[in-house]
């Protein structure tokens, strides 16, 4: 099965760094050129069948960068480039194909990296033949370079680094190709390595139960899983952040001179912006992930969100979840890091599971009020908790009734760090219609 090891890369000296800088911008360089050329063969043909993007000379291309990067690492980065085109053509045939509801928002072709005067998003792809890895007290990951890079720098031989992190397969099969970028958001360089390891390579085998999740606008994601748990990952703090900057940016926009629409610090901004999101999607995707698997889930259920906003979101809500959550992108990444622990994620209609009544099954007399669900039935719970137990309830057909208090997270910028008395038992409440049998209230706390 296929796993992956994630760790940080340190280079030895300034030189080192400024090295592997140039590396991964010449990386960068190569698979904008190869997808400019590809883009334009895509939009010639009007996007008709995607055939034209195969005619693009990236032989030239290898030719050009393969005395900076190595032949090896070239063909990679194309290759990548290659993959990236095909899935986008696979996704497109999907959205065009009435009868799969998997994928929901009109796909675009494959993105470009930055530019040199803006700053380029610095990453690059190593064959797993042109790297070698060594753990122990002083573990170090050594990589092939082109000559022209060599001598730019009177250096010989492989360049070495030193790697710190917690790898979690160590004892793998085979080695996939190395990933590797620098992480802005904490200025460190960081490195993936997919492996191969032995199907009882982990202690604890997967079980079968299920979990759904709702996103949120204010609580990013509510979790409701068979075994009775549940998790909530709140978001106000990380949306504040969010609309502070896109205000000053909005500033920012409103004294140009006329005629200009962007500058360095605007630019600046929307890269800082986009990371600090990327970076808590990511630490949710592992830390959820990771309590799932202890959990026993082999399958997690999420929503797609085009049927809930074409019918009842308001405005406000609509913008959160389009520009600060980037659906599409979360969803990829939690899938990505789902392959890691053979959690399998699907995508399904959650229509009206936020308005769904759990008690009586009313969506007309619902009414939500913040974080709170209330029906004339007597019923009150939290909102998106009570959702994401409906949605999973939909997907298994048969009641699903959680047995502990939600576990409450809040983001710090670094982690996702459970709230202290997110397991408080709340007041007792006076009308017991409003709480589940066994005297578990709906959805927990709000």
């Amino acid at each position: 099965m296929k796993r992956t090891n994630t760790f940080a890369v340190r280079p030895l000296s300034n030189e080192g760094e400024r090295l592997l800088r140039d590396l991964l911008d010449a990386s960068a360089a190569l698979w904008n050129e190869t997808n400019y050329e590809r883009l334009m063969r895509y939009n010639d043909e009007d996007g008709f069948d995607g055939e034209g993007v195969w005619d693009a000379d990236t032989g030239q291309l290898e030719g050009r960068y393969k005395s900076v990067l190595g032949a090896s690492t070239a063909q990679q980065v194309i290759r990548k480039n290659s993959e990236a085109w095909r899935g986008f053509f696979e996704t497109k045939k999907q959205y065009h194909d009435t009868s799969n509801t998997s994928v929901t928002e009109h796909p675009e072709p494959p993105g470009f990296r930055g530019n040199k005067d803006e700053g380029r998003q610095l990453k690059t792809v190593i064959r797993n033949t042109s790297y070698t890895i060594e753990w122990g007290d002083r573990s170090r990951l050594e990589i092939l370079v082109g000559s022209e890079l060599k001598d730019r720098y009177d250096h010989t031989g492989r360049l070495r680094f030193e790697i710190a992190g917690d790898p979690n397969w160590l004892d793998y099969e085979k080695q996939g190709r190395l990933d590797l970028w620098y992480d802005e958001t904490d200025s460190t360089f960081r490195a993936s390595q997919p492996v191969t390891v032995s199907d009882d390579a982990r202690d604890t085998p997967l079980a079968d139960e299920k979990a759904a999740l709702d996103i949120g606008a204010n609580n990013l994601v509510a979790c409701t899983t068979t075994t009775g748990e549940q998790y909530l990952y709140e978001g106000r703090t990380l949306f504040q952040r969010f609309r502070d900057t896109t205000r000053h940016i909005a500033e920012l926009q409103s004294k140009l001179e006329d005629g200009r629409y962007s500058s360095e610090r605007i630019r600046q901004l929307y890269c800082k912006r986009t990371r600090r999101r990327d970076h808590a999607q990511e630490a949710l995707c592992r830390d959820l992930l990771e309590r799932l698997y202890e959990d026993g889930v082999d399958t997690v259920y999420i929503g797609g969100l085009t049927d809930v906003l074409d019918t009842h979101w308001s405005v406000e809500t609509n913008a959160k979840t389009h520009n600060f959550w980037a659906f599409k992108k979360f969803t990829e990444r939690l899938t990505c890091t789902a392959e890691e622990y053979s959690i399998s994620v699907t995508v399904r209609s959650e229509a009206w599971t936020s308005q769904e009544c759990p008690q009586c099954g009313s969506t007309d007399r619902t009414t939500r009020h913040q974080e709170t669900l209330s029906c004339p039935c007597g019923f009150e719970g939290h909102a998106d908790l009570t959702a994401s137990e409906t949605f999973l309830e939909r997907q298994l057909e048969q009641a699903v009734r959680p047995m502990a208090r939600p576990v409450r997270f809040e983001w710090d910028d670094h982690e996702w760090s459970e709230l202290p008395r997110s397991h408080r038992p709340k007041e007792q409440r006076t009308d017991s219609s409003t709480v589940h049998c066994d005297g578990n209230v709906a959805s927990g706390d709000s």
